[in-house]
């Protein structure tokens, strides 16, 4: 029986090549592009579940409010691990990180700095799950001076020997560590990834007693059954036990004092697993992802999949008058319900399955394209794979299902007698579902494009936006400090080319990897006033180089020998003090209970606020500090001499160093700060015009069928004089009324999701109507287009055909 149902199923998807074809391809692109984004959602949820305790370990954040202004940080303080492992049981174990950047390394005569580089307690290997090649895990990072080499790092520092033993250079610190581990390569699915750890031990820092200064990356390991909401709200204690006392010493008030003010500060949990996808701090490990687009990738791939089965929906139950007569046929000879409903659901799922093969097919060779898009690596392993195959032939199943039901139910229950004289007609309930249908695909397709022309607009707001400073021709070489003796010399040289028109050196940058200094500041000494601000530290050029504008005052300046106690604030900190537009003439002081560490600023200038951070935040309080400390260099160059210039820069360099000599420009910094932006944008717009594709060839299908049902009828008009004009928009309209109340169904709902899009950015556009114009102009035309295609050729066709069958 199930060979006869199979011959049948193929003859018929043969019989009716169109439709079967538009069928196959809707499904096909469907299922490719669920299978693309399926992948994409299993990497970014996969994040740090390899961990074998990852349902145990939390991370300790810090966050609250003072004066107005938001703290919220993923680093802690130094003695935080140990203090909650002491005074709750329910910690079973904790650990610390503290980053090191890209140290360098000395191998004989090479400088290697591409290395990442994290100093970690002993007991890290005991909370995370990073298997050793060589070595004791237990005992590797047990003494001061040791490390722990990832597999790569091994293998670039000292080939195919074993490194366990063997001393590693750090020329920065002029120390040596001994390997006495080499563990596999952290997995791409962590959200901390280096290349070399090393012992906490070594760190004195690690073992400051402060509660005031945040370094520490700390993670928890919970009791089994331990719930982290409870003992998160037991935080406020270790606030009260331990920094009580220290906020006392540095600012000269009790901790409710400083609460009365409007402040706080306290402690949260983050699950580590939640780390990657709900984490908004502006200092971190590794880049984040985002939740939303993995809820809006998510939607798209189950719309897809859905206007494909709404496709298969619509053209079988649109063909149901082709075949009343076999179904008719099969009843009179015996054939049941049951048998008929196998038949058809068996149709679908061949159908289905070849579909499958070809978009499996699509997928791998879209996932390259994906990849470059995302930055991610989405080809499965092994361990993917694993439950990817049993999974695509359940998918294929239930999607040749799902297609198939209500064609199946329809077509079967047929009554023979009535399809056998010719009686049947598919009636207004079928067509009614089928217009349903068609307004539900167009619905999610506008609304895709609304969603899409928001992005963009909002990309183009922030690619238009003024940042406050001059990011074109700016030249940053990174690495000045590693010229050693050769820094004076080279730094003479730039200030006399005169393609260099000026020339700062400041490790604070606007955009891109920069500095980080938090700054705790008192206005006119009032000790109940305390600011957190950003600190730049900053020579006399930094604003003329960057373009930064005053807004008041002046900037630093050598005529002027007493600038070193002296300060320059933004709009928003003048505003933070309470000075309004005025802020000439107050002072700033910080820890005024230290004498040893007190310092006083008298502020001389007001810049205008500028974005030093992306277009999401909003621009909080800054200072900047005249230090004469080398740093990074900050050119401002001529662009007619740009090639030429970097030639010669790495000449010079080679004249100094063996270093590498490295560089990048001020606006690539600010594209790179909305890769990610960028990247959902474009995925958007692949993926709203797969979806339109998929809708258009449903709706291509159904024209196709309108116009073979209307076939006499539109050789009688042609035959009375109708023009070909007047048939396209006979049989365009009906469509097009359909679209119409898509757009309008959609608008609202694409106004709403969009909205709540853009709250994610403090600086952001506004969504006007030409956005709508725009979304329902295409939709409309696309629809159009697909179906004036076969209303065109039903009109040009010769009428005799169609009237001589009677």
């Amino acid at each position: 029986m199930l060979h006869n149902y199979l011959i049948i199923a193929w003859r018929n998807l043969l019989r009716n090549k169109t439709i079967s074809i538009i069928n196959l391809a809707g499904l096909a692109i469907g299922l490719a592009t669920c299978l693309v984004i399926l992948l994409f959602v299993q990497h970014e949820l996969s994040y740090d579940r390899f961990n074998e305790k990852a349902g145990r370990i939390v991370r300790v954040i810090f966050g609250g409010t003072v004066q107005g202004e938001v703290l919220n940080e993923a680093s802690v303080m130094p003695p935080v691990a140990a203090a909650l492992q002491a005074d709750y049981p329910e910690v079973e174990d904790a650990t610390r990180l503290r980053d090191w950047g890209f140290p360098k390394i000395q191998m004989g005569g090479e400088i290697i700095r591409d290395l990442s580089c994290a100093y970690v307690d002993a007991n890290f290997f005991s909370v995370f799950t990073l298997p050793f090649i060589e070595g004791n895990p237990a005992a590797a990072l047990q003494e001061p001076n040791t490390v722990v080499l990832s597999a790569d790092a091994a293998k670039k520092l000292f080939g195919a020997e074993n490194p366990v033993g063997k001393l590693v250079r750090f020329k920065d610190a002029q120390t040596e560590y001994e390997v006495t581990g080499v563990m596999k390569n952290i997995p791409h699915n962590s959200h901390f990834r280096f290349d070399l750890l090393a012992s906490m031990a070594s760190l004195p820092e690690a073992r400051v007693p402060s509660w005031m200064q945040s370094n520490f990356f700390t993670y928890l390991v919970l009791q089994k059954g331990a719930d982290y909401k409870q003992l998160e709200a037991r935080l406020p204690e270790v606030v009260n036990k331990y920094m009580g006392p220290q906020i006392q010493e540095a600012m000269g008030i009790t901790l409710a004092q400083f609460r009365s003010n409007g402040n706080d500060l306290g402690f949260r949990l983050q699950p580590l697993t939640d780390i990657y996808l709900h984490s908004d701090f502006a200092s971190d490990l590794a880049p984040h992802g985002d939740v939303r687009y993995v809820w809006i990738f998510g939607a798209i791939a189950g719309f897809m999949l859905l206007i494909a089965c709404i496709n298969f929906m619509n053209l079988s139950t649109a063909g149901a008058s082709k075949r009343a007569r076999e179904v008719g046929v099969r009843k009179a000879v015996g054939s049941g319900q049951g048998e008929l409903v196998r038949q058809f659901l068996l149709e679908s799922t061949l159908l289905a399955a070849v579909a499958m093969l070809l978009a499996v097919a699509l997928a791998n060779i879209a996932l390259p394209f994906m990849q470059q898009l995302t930055g991610y690596s989405l080809a499965p392993g092994w361990a993917a794979i694993s439950w990817l195959l049993p999974g695509l032939v359940v998918f294929t199943l239930l999607t040749g299902l799902l297609a198939g039901s209500y064609p199946a139910f329809f077509l079967s229950s047929f009554q023979p007698g009535t399809v056998l004289k010719g009686a049947f007609s598919a009636g207004k309930k079928s067509a009614g579902l089928r217009n349903g249908l068609v307004v539900f695909q167009f619905f999610l397709s506008t609304a895709l494009i609304i969603c899409t022309a928001v992005v963009f607009r909002q990309l183009q707001f922030i690619q238009n936006a003024k940042l406050g400073y001059n990011k074109d021709a700016v030249l940053i070489l990174p690495h000045l400090g590693m010229l050693g003796q050769g820094e004076g010399p080279f730094r003479q040289q730039l200030l006399h080319d005169p393609r260099v028109t000026s020339f700062s050196t400041s490790g604070y940058l606007p955009a891109g990897p920069t500095y980080n200094n938090n700054f705790f500041l008192y206005g006119d000494a009032d000790e109940t006033g305390m600011v957190k601000t950003l600190r730049y530290d900053v020579d006399e050029q930094y604003l003329p180089t960057l373009g930064i504008e005053l807004a008041k005052g002046r900037n630093f300046s050598k005529e002027f020998p007493s600038d070193s106690a002296t300060i320059l604030v933004n709009e928003a900190a003048a505003r933070a003090f309470g000075w309004g537009d005025n802020p000439l003439g107050h002072t700033l002081s910080t820890n005024l209970r230290k004498q040893d560490e007190h310092r006083t600023y008298q502020v001389v200038g007001m810049v205008k606020d500028f974005h030093f951070r992306s277009l999401h935040e909003r621009i909080s309080p800054l200072v900047l500090v005249l230090s004469q400390d080398t740093g990074p260099a900050i050119l401002k160059v001529n662009t007619a001499g740009i090639p030429g210039l970097l030639a010669d820069l790495k000449s010079r360099w080679a004249r100094h160093t063996e270093e590498p000599f490295e560089y990048s420009f001020l606006d690539e910094r600010v594209y790179q700060t909305y890769r990610a932006e960028r990247s959902f944008g474009f995925i958007l717009v692949l993926f709203t015009g797969l979806t339109i594709f998929v809708a258009c060839l449903g709706l291509l299908g159904l024209a196709i069928f309108a116009a073979g049902q209307r076939s006499k009828e539109i050789g009688i008009r042609k035959v009375l004089g109708a023009t070909t004009a007047g048939i396209v928009g006979l049989l365009s309209k009906d469509f097009l009324k359909l679209v119409i109340l898509a757009l309008v169904l959609a608008t609202p709902v694409g106004w709403l999701v969009m909205q709540r899009w853009l709250q994610d950015f403090a600086y952001r556009t506004t969504i006007g109507w030409p956005v709508f114009a725009l979304a329902g102009g295409v939709a409309v035309a696309v629809a159009l287009l697909t179906v004036s295609f076969q209303s065109v050729k039903a009109a040009l066709a010769n009428p005799v055909k169609a009237l001589r069958s009677e």
